[in-house]
């Protein structure tokens, strides 16, 4: 009985060196990070909340950029995406990962959707991320992104947010559709089921058209999503300096969670 006792202290001591050595590494803010995907390794960043502690688990954001900032990074700290995402508003309850998108390709490519997985997996595990509060949110580009990862990944996601998407190459931008199926929207609502959904655009966007986001929107409403859509009268492309500056946003986020997923039975 007495060793027993004597390992569990030690398991449990054992437990709080390694917490204690990983919040001493984690520094607040942002950092680079590379994630390696065949066939290569690529950077993205990540943003640690200034209250980042290992002694608890953390909601995740993962945020997918447009197709103008697709590239490679030039200088150690040049933090494009974070210092972008966080112009809006401090969500300091977030850990946040940005992945990068290459120059010339698109999130709704498999390889790009398994590299931002990737990232997003790598970023759950250093960071106590929780899994049943992942969230996924992007713009333009990033909002075909969106769409296409919570798709092909359904009951991954707490919540998603597109941005001035759509699910259907616009004419502006060679970028690969969300769905081949005969209805994308349809067959797009029925593979994301209840996964709560809020969808950003402008009335007057001449990039992807706002008819992307009313057809998504209704697709979801008869299929029995759980689905809210906001227009901004006369706004373009740019949707996403009002979305991401709704002081509910990321409220909203918070509101949702996974269910705990039961251990399977023993066979």
């Amino acid at each position: 009985m007495k060793s027993r006792g004597l390992l569990c202290l030690l398991l449990v001591t054992a437990w709080l060196a390694a917490a204690a050595q990983c919040q001493a590494q984690t520094q607040p803010g942002l950092q680079f990070r590379d994630v390696q995907v065949a066939p290569g390794k690529y950077r993205y960043e990540v943003f640690v909340p200034p209250r980042w502690t290992a002694e608890k688990k953390w909601p995740v954001i993962l945020f997918l950029h447009g197709a103008g900032h697709r590239g490679s990074y030039v200088g150690p700290r040049d933090f494009v995406l974070g210092k972008l995402f966080l112009s809006y508003q401090h969500p300091s309850e977030f850990v946040i990962v940005f992945p990068r998108c290459p120059e010339g390709r698109w999130w709704s490519e498999p390889e790009m959707a398994q590299m931002a997985l990737a990232a997003l997996e790598q970023t759950v595990k250093e960071f106590r991320g929780d899994s049943q509060r992942i969230y996924l949110t992007g713009m333009s580009m990033g909002g075909y992104g969106t769409w296409y990862l919570a798709a092909h990944n359904p009951g991954k996601f707490a919540a998603i947010a597109p941005v001035c998407a759509g699910l259907k190459t616009p004419g502006t931008l060679p970028i690969p559709p969300v769905s081949e199926a005969r209805d994308p929207y349809a067959d797009t609502a029925r593979r994301i089921g209840r996964t709560p959904v809020w969808m950003f655009h402008g009335s007057s966007d001449a990039t992807i058209p706002v008819e992307e986001s009313r057809r998504m929107a209704a697709a979801l409403r008869v299929s029995g999503g759980n689905v809210r859509y906001t227009e901004y009268e006369g706004v373009g492309h740019n949707a996403w300096d009002r979305a991401y500056a709704e002081l509910e946003f990321f409220r909203w986020l918070r509101t949702h969670r996974l269910p705990a997923r039961t251990p399977a039975a023993p066979r």
